[in-house]
């Protein structure tokens, strides 16, 4: 088994990152990776990304149905509505992550979405024009290449153009790391059983 491959007790092989937790293997299993279209979730996922910055995923991954329920499912027409009587019920909820800056940029950040969703017609419209050319990409994914891919061209191109258009809390690697569990990048490992399956996943 190459570096960074853990084997399951139940046969199958995955990358490294996801051991240890039983959510964390099946949001390994059935999420990371897999292509999103649906203009919510990526929305959803870009936000939480924004949210982890400084803390682990798993934390935020805990905390998923909180924050769904705290903002409106992340509904990117309802997010953009909320106002400072919104803010201060977040502050009080805790359930989600309570942080002033975070909490604001989401709502900041639904409503550069819900420009976006009306220049390009979709979220996923816009966020898909972004895959990475074939020749930013590691010829393998080893555990080797994936150490160093914290944040790429592509990437930063993104982050620059969403932070051009207004939104907070996008950087390069938030921005690549959106990528890689969206599916515009295909990231698991050469040896883990999700990545070929991937190819034929139907997007959601």
């Amino acid at each position: 088994m190459g570096a960074g491959l853990v084997a399951g007790d139940d046969g199958h092989v995955r990358c490294w990152w996801c051991t240890g937790a039983p959510d964390y293997a099946a949001y390994h299993d059935e999420e990371w990776g897999r292509p999103v279209h649906d203009d919510v979730r990526l929305f959803e996922k870009i936000c939480l990304e924004g949210f982890q910055s400084g803390l682990s995923w798993l934390t935020i991954l805990r905390k998923r149905e909180n924050f769904r329920r705290a903002f409106a499912g992340f509904d990117h027409h309802r997010v953009a509505r909320f106002n400072q009587r919104s803010v201060d019920r977040l502050l009080g909820d805790a359930g989600i992550v309570r942080h002033r800056g975070k909490i604001e940029s989401t709502i900041n950040n639904a409503k550069r979405a819900v420009a976006l969703e009306k220049e390009f017609g979709s979220l996923s419209a816009f966020f898909w024009d972004y895959v990475p050319p074939q020749s930013e990409r590691p010829r393998k994914m080893t555990h080797g290449a994936l150490m160093k891919l914290a944040k790429t061209p592509t990437s930063a191109a993104l982050s620059k153009e969403l932070k051009r258009r207004g939104w907070t809390f996008v950087g390069p690697t938030t921005a690549y790391a959106f990528m890689q569990a969206m599916g515009l990048v295909n990231d698991h490992m050469e040896g883990c059983f999700v990545r070929d399956r991937i190819a034929n996943t139907p997007s959601v």
